[in-house]
């Protein structure tokens, strides 16, 4: 999966908790979310009148977010319930930071179908 189809899959399943989603889906999104966050962070030091645009970036951002982040820890086999571990000051960040590492479980799950389809690794075939 590539970054631009990525960040399209995130938006395109704006609000959905169900399903799973492969580690590139959820990566390359918090990619973007990184890149934007340092611009408009600069954009808001060097003039104040951006940080209303951080604001509609991070509720914009606020839902897909978790949405990929509950559909990435249903592809490791946990419940997205897990992603609240992340509240949990340093070892709870480092726990889920673990799960969405984690290689996904193979074939289906209880969540669905594996996001790879047959194959056992991210790599695409050709």
């Amino acid at each position: 999966m590539s970054f631009s189809e990525a960040v399209q899959s995130v938006f395109s399943n704006y609000a959905v908790f169900e399903g799973r989603a492969r580690r590139s889906e959820y990566w390359y999104f918090f990619l973007l979310q990184m890149i934007v966050n340092v611009v408009v962070r600069i954009l808001v030091n060097v003039s104040g009148v951006f940080s209303i645009l951080a604001i509609i970036w991070a509720l914009a951002t606020l839902v897909p977010g978790l949405a990929v982040g509950v559909r990435r820890l249903h592809d490791t086999g946990k419940s997205g319930w897990f992603l609240l571990l992340g509240l949990i000051p340093v070892v709870g960040g480092i726990i889920v930071l673990v799960f969405m590492v984690s290689d996904s479980q193979p074939g289906d799950n209880q969540y669905g179908p594996n996001p790879k389809g047959f194959g056992g690794s991210d790599q695409q075939t050709i």
